[in-house]
């Protein structure tokens, strides 16, 4: 998106008093303007480079661990969030998993960055919604800021682009490409990274976390890390940390949006990753949040550190041609809305979110449950008969698919509609699924994760009653 697209203010809004009335329609014009607003585009690429890289190196990652043949090539079944979205065929996963490496590496030098970034994008949420086991907030989250990303001009500075660009412009005569970028951008990204931290935070607060489970279990299995592993097993330490991230989950958005709190905001969260990094080795997750970090300063932070002169922007708020202003605006909102919306809607349904999964995911409820199958057992029956017959999903299921669908009743009714559908089409008769599922959480007695009287196969996919 280059400054020739970019529409100049009429001689009326140029001229126009700025609104001072309290009223709604002053503050929305205040908010349009402050919204399309020019800011350095500096730590939007310092964001940019690091968390381009941070999938490239990801990518890499799938391959010298074998993950793309594990999770994506030899499971027979995939409990997918959309049914119509299935793996690649024959060797297609493994030139997904190139495309998106190379579209990453591509992002992160700003070479086609509007091609690969919305390559990225668009990969990387087509790898997530593969697989319903393979649900990682972090996976989320990539998807997530992949996909804003392939929307920003992330590449006016810093990039091989605007360094073409800048050639172009040289032997043609005409003005160099601006490196400003509307300041909706910076805060739609910033947002997003705080929301990570709010509602993880507000996840919480219940009985478990702040009687210091399921770290109680987590922590003490960690004593043989060298120096910290001692310290870990200590009682009361599960206790400690629990409070202490239900804080900095709580305290550094704010800290982060204040200018006093800034630096204890970056500091506090640095540590807390990387100490989650050290402690869990949860991947790339702990360094996107570091690299998000780059978002909150002054935009203009990089070219001061590395002593450059101050970028030149526009004066005034500005509106690619290409796009209506009140489109991006509905967009913007809309897709905040929904943000703030999703982690709120297991409170539609009773029950512990914890327990019956209903709004767990899209949630930002990390760390939060531990839960251990004591007894899986599967029975179809027949409903002319009464015949049961009794289902090994290991079958049908790796082990991972087994042990993830056994804490998840959404990912056994997708089951119990396979062998269901599996069985019509062989004997003509729908049979009917129940399952004997005892599941411990957070160290609690085993209970029935579902009905053992209810016919799964009946049941709506995607929904179970808690």
């Amino acid at each position: 998106m280059s400054s020739t697209e970019i529409t100049e203010p009429t001689t009326s809004e140029r001229n126009a008093a700025p609104p001072t009335s309290a009223g709604r329609e002053g503050f929305w014009a205040q908010w349009q303007a402050y919204l399309f607003t020019e800011v350095d585009g500096a730590s939007l690429a310092v964001f940019r480079v690091v968390f381009s890289g941070l999938i490239a190196w990801e990518v890499v990652r799938y391959f010298a661990n074998h993950r793309i043949q594990r999770y994506y090539m030899e499971p027979q079944f995939f409990f997918s969030y959309v049914d119509f979205i299935k793996p690649w065929g024959g060797q297609g996963m493994i030139w997904h998993f190139i495309v998106l490496g190379v579209c990453a590496a591509l992002c992160a030098v700003g070479l086609f960055y509007r091609v690969a970034a919305a390559i990225c994008g668009a990969a990387l949420t087509y790898v997530f919604l593969l697989d319903k086991t393979e649900y990682l907030n972090h996976l989320y989250l990539c998807s997530l800021l992949g996909l804003l990303l392939a929307f920003i001009p992330a590449h006016r500075v810093g990039s091989l682009d605007r360094l073409w660009a800048l050639r172009r412009a040289e032997r043609s005569g005409t003005a160099p490409p601006g490196e400003g970028v509307p300041r909706w951008a910076l805060l739609l990204l910033r947002l997003q990274v705080a929301l990570v931290y709010f509602f993880g935070g507000i996840a919480k607060i219940n009985g478990d976390w702040l009687a210091g489970r399921p770290l109680d279990m987590w922590l003490p299995a960690r004593a043989h890390m060298p120096i910290i592993g001692p310290i870990l097993a200590q009682p009361g330490i599960p206790l400690a940390v629990a409070h202490a991230g239900l804080l900095i989950d709580l305290s550094v958005p704010f800290l982060l949006f204040s200018r006093r709190g800034l630096p204890w905001g970056i500091a506090i969260a640095t540590l807390f990753h990387l100490a989650n990094a050290i402690i869990f080795k949860i991947g790339i997750f702990p360094f996107v949040m570091i690299g998000a970090l780059a978002l909150f300063p002054d935009p203009s932070w990089p070219r001061r550190l590395l002593r450059q002169p101050p970028a030149v922007l526009h004066e005034g708020p500005r509106v690619p041609r290409s796009v209506p202003r009140r489109l991006i605006l509905v967009a913007l909102h809309g897709y905040l809305l929904l943000q703030f919306v999703m982690p709120l809607r297991h409170w539609r349904h009773p029950g512990d979110v914890a327990w019956n999964e209903l709004g767990h995911r899209f949630s930002w409820r990390m760390k939060l449950r531990n839960k251990k199958v004591k007894k899986l057992q599967i029975y179809m029956v027949d409903p002319e008969t009464g015949a049961r017959e009794k289902v090994d999903p290991k079958a049908l299921l790796t082990q991972r698919q087994v042990r993830e669908m056994g804490t998840k009743p959404d990912m056994l009714v997708d089951f119990a509609h396979l062998i269901a559908d599996r069985q019509q089409a062989a004997v003509g008769v729908r049979p009917i699924v129940r399952a004997k599922v005892q599941v411990s959480l957070n160290g609690h007695p085993p209970a029935s994760l579902v009905d053992p009287k209810e016919d799964l196969a009946s049941v709506p996919r995607g929904f179970v009653r808690p």
